[in-house]
């Protein structure tokens, strides 16, 4: 039996702080999905006990907290180094792909099953970069919605000095009432955005194997080149 010898060029993709940030960002919206529907509905008790160490969903409000402003440290140190990197696996080398109606039509297509995966110039194709683009933004909102949502409960040290920052922000909104909706709908902005994410990432690793959707995890993407003589 005579098999065909592949040769294949490892390219790194992703370096490993975006795919440190890549997880615990994934982690945190997890959590902050469960600890804010437990906040907003409990649907735990604790056992009935005289003295006071009832304190489940202040337990849960404080750890969903601490998940939030590490959402929006994460985001904030990512946006940095989407900004700062010169590497030419950074994600500005090949954010013009989303501006190209013919890489827009062609990727179309291909999700149909209607022609050849495009030459796209680096890991995302348009509509994933562009899927990417709508995630910050709800993440935007839902960080500044949960800003306000915080200092709104704890009116000292941290929320004493973000109030007079984020205050006009309430009010144009229509108040703190209107801010609870804005944030509450972005949760499930964001909880359709997850299985469609996952969907894409499995449909690209099962079709277009170099995709780059175990670089993920890895950090490569392994190419499959013509021999060197």
């Amino acid at each position: 039996m005579i098999t065909k010898e592949k040769f294949f060029k490892r390219t790194l993709t992703f370096t490993p702080g975006v795919r440190f940030f890549h997880w615990v960002r994934a982690f945190s919206i997890f959590f902050l999905i469960f600890s804010g529907f437990y906040i907003a509905y409990p649907f735990l008790t604790p056992n009935p006990n005289p003295e006071p160490t009832g304190f489940l969903i202040a337990t849960f409000r404080s750890f969903h907290v601490i998940a939030g402003f590490l959402l929006i440290s994460v985001s904030i140190f990512r946006l940095y180094l989407f900004l700062s990197t010169t590497r030419k696996t950074n994600e500005k080398v090949y954010a013009s792909d989303l501006f190209s109606a013919k890489m827009w039509i062609g990727q179309i297509k291909n999700y149909l099953f209607m022609g050849a995966h495009p030459h796209v110039k680096g890991v995302y194709n348009p509509i994933q970069f562009f899927a990417y683009l709508i995630l910050a933004i709800l993440v935007l909102i839902i960080s500044l919605s949960g800003v306000i949502l915080y200092y709104n409960v704890y009116h000292n040290g941290l929320g004493a000095i973000l109030e007079p920052c984020f205050k006009w922000l309430e009010v144009a909104v229509g108040g703190l009432a209107n801010v609870r909706k804005i944030h509450h709908i972005t949760t499930w902005a964001i909880i359709i955005f997850i299985p469609v994410h996952v969907y894409m990432v499995v449909w690209n690793a099962v079709k277009h194997p170099d995709g780059g959707a175990d670089s993920i995890v890895g950090g490569y993407r392994y190419q499959e080149v013509a021999k060197e003589n």
